[in-house]
């Protein structure tokens, strides 16, 4: 099972990534553009996500992914049941939704170094 801390480590390894605590719940952002946020009881890890292509992720794995509340559909935004995702799958998560966020020239550059 992924943890916070699992997720603290990916986040804060990207470029202008802060972590904040807001009303007692951990979210990873980007300037004021957030990204990855926990539900309060860290059951559910809620993350930037094309809104045209959450309908099918959740679908497809209704046992991981959920659709975010009615007042957040709005968003580009879908949450994972954290129970149900590994390191790897939530490196993949946290990194395409940390892309979403960043300028396209930032997540180029990233993406392109030899480090990953």
């Amino acid at each position: 099972m992924v943890t916070v801390d699992d997720v603290r480590a990916v986040a804060l390894s990207l470029p202008r990534t802060t972590e904040h605590l807001i009303r007692g719940r951990v979210k990873f952002r980007v300037q004021r553009l957030v990204y990855v946020a926990f539900s309060l009881d860290q059951a559910l890890m809620g993350f930037a996500f094309p809104k045209e292509e959450r309908l099918a992720l959740v679908e497809s794995e209704p046992h991981t992914f959920v659709l975010p509340p009615t007042a957040d559909l709005r968003y580009h935004w879908v949450d994972a049941m954290v129970a149900a995702i590994d390191v790897e799958e939530m490196t993949e998560l946290v990194t395409e939704a940390w892309a979403m966020v960043v300028p396209r020239r930032v997540a180029r550059d990233y993406f392109a170094s030899p480090s990953i």
